[in-house]
């Protein structure tokens, strides 16, 4: 007797393509499903602060994440770091080292152009705990005279020690010859001479323009009652002052960049440090993940077309931000010929994709390189703050990851002459200026840091002609 196995057997499979097709459309569905499954529980309280949670019964950790919108963009002139440091004097070390060894927990607090960042995870036990810091470093944070030379001493300690390093100085340098003054071309951290510079007035300014409830967003995940939590946060937050109003960002667009390369000298380099940028496009902007998928098409294309490159240390990114962005290029080269050669290669990649399309090849390659993962619950926490941040949901890394996957070529092409066509770049390379003037002279104008311009040659003035003598007609 045949088994009921045997029995329900059909005569035929299902063919191959047929069931390997089925299966990558069922991963497709739960891969999309678990990107849209975790969506936080949105409250807002009284003064205007936004809370996102998301419960997960049964998980034995929790993360809050306090984001204030405002960052390194607002620091004053001449002030770099400002913003970062006040960041920094939110949580003194004895806090820090509490959190770390007492806890057991991790705290990190990230100043950026567009944000002040503060994360605090830890076991769910410790929930109340962590919540206490966080409240406190918003809404009454300790900026005594001491507190704030302390935080002052720990970042020109930590800055002093990375000020020296070439690729430091090509970053900063080429930022500063794209945008000059304006916020994007200041180091968001500051510089060891900014942050001298800095006093604790200006600390209290800062806080005093940005530091309220109505321009702060709150995320909690794991472990929590949500109905009692929202209970402490009425009671814990529920105060914190609203601001007056939202402060805009009035910065005066810069000038094109100077296109001459800028060679830094750096005698005895056993290396020499390229950059190369262009300015980019705003985080709101459609086109902005077609221009992240363009960093890796172009940075494939660096590495396979300049064999010197693949052992180096190389990079191609686009940075958006709130007002704008940066197109960058950068590697550590072991020669200025090498170093001259690289920039020669970018050049002519940037030059092709603003007049030929990528292949769908490459762009099926840089779509997986960006390609967003809901498991990451840092990355899922970090879009949902985006969100809010920039008031769209165009700057999220889910709405990222959607456009990228339905870019075609010709999209992509289209993208690549808005950044790439008729656009004025900046470019710096330090290392041994006497061979790299050489080497560079090669394939366009170079400027040598710190040596003068030529002045022009004096043309003597023109002689002053006698008026014509007229003659009158007899």
């Amino acid at each position: 007797m045949n088994s009921f196995q045997s029995q329900k057997r059909p005569r035929r499979g299902l063919p191959l393509k047929a069931a390997s097709a089925l299966i990558l459309l069922c991963a497709g569905w739960f891969a999309a499903h678990a990107q849209t499954a975790a969506e936080p529980r949105r409250e807002q309280l009284l003064n205007g602060l936004r809370i996102l949670m998301l419960s997960r019964p049964g998980d034995g950790d929790v993360l809050i994440k306090l984001r204030v919108h405002s960052g390194a963009a607002f620091d004053l002139a001449g002030k770099e770091g400002l913003m970062a440091t006040l960041a920094d004097a939110m949580f003194d070390q004895q806090t820090r080292d509490y959190v770390t060894e007492e806890l057991d927990g991790r705290i990190e607090v990230v100043t950026d152009y567009d944000s002040i960042n503060i994360t605090l995870a830890g076991r769910a036990t410790d929930f109340d705990r962590l919540l206490e810091l966080a409240r406190n470093a918003v809404t009454n944070p300790q900026l005594t005279p001491e507190a704030i030379e302390r935080a002052r001493a720990v970042r020109l300690k930590a800055l002093g020690a990375k000020a020296s390093a070439p690729a430091e100085q090509a970053d900063r340098a080429v930022a500063a010859r794209l945008f000059g003054t304006y916020p994007y071309g200041r180091a968001a951290g500051g510089s060891t001479e900014s942050i001298a510079r800095i006093e604790r007035a200006d600390i209290l300014l800062m806080r005093e323009r940005f530091l309220y409830s109505d321009t702060t967003t709150l995320v909690i995940v794991g472990g929590f009652d949500p109905k009692r939590v929202m209970r402490s946060l009425r009671s814990s937050l529920g105060g914190w002052r609203k601001s007056d109003g939202k402060i805009p960002s009035t910065f005066r667009l810069p000038d094109p960049p100077d296109e001459r390369t800028l060679v830094i000298n750096n005698p005895g380099s056993s290396e020499t440090e390229v950059r190369l940028s262009l300015r980019g496009l705003a985080r709101t902007d459609r086109d902005a993940p077609a221009a992240q998928l363009l960093a890796s098409v172009v940075r494939e294309r660096w590495l396979s077309g300049l064999p010197e490159l693949k052992d180096r240390v190389a990079f191609v990114r686009h940075d958006a931000y709130r007002n704008g962005g940066v197109f960058r290029l950068g590697a550590s080269m072991r020669s200025p010929t090498e170093a001259a050669k690289a920039l020669e290669l970018a050049r002519a990649i940037l030059r092709d994709l603003a007049s030929n399309a990528p292949t769908a090849a490459e762009i099926e390659r840089a779509r997986r390189m960006l390609q967003f993962t809901a498991q990451n619950i840092g990355a899922l926490t970090d879009s949902w703050l985006d969100e809010h941040s920039y008031n769209s949901k165009a700057a999220t890394a889910p709405e990222i990851d959607h456009i990228a996957s339905s870019l075609t070529p010709s999209e992509t092409q289209r993208v690549a002459a808005r950044l790439f066509l008729h656009t004025p770049s900046a470019t710096v390379a330090i290392g041994d200026a006497a061979q790299l003037r050489t080497e560079l002279a090669r394939i366009g104008a170079v400027e040598i840091f710190g040596e003068a311009a030529a002045k022009p040659e004096a043309t003597p003035p023109p002689k002053p002609q006698q008026p014509a003598i007229q003659l009158k007609r007899p």
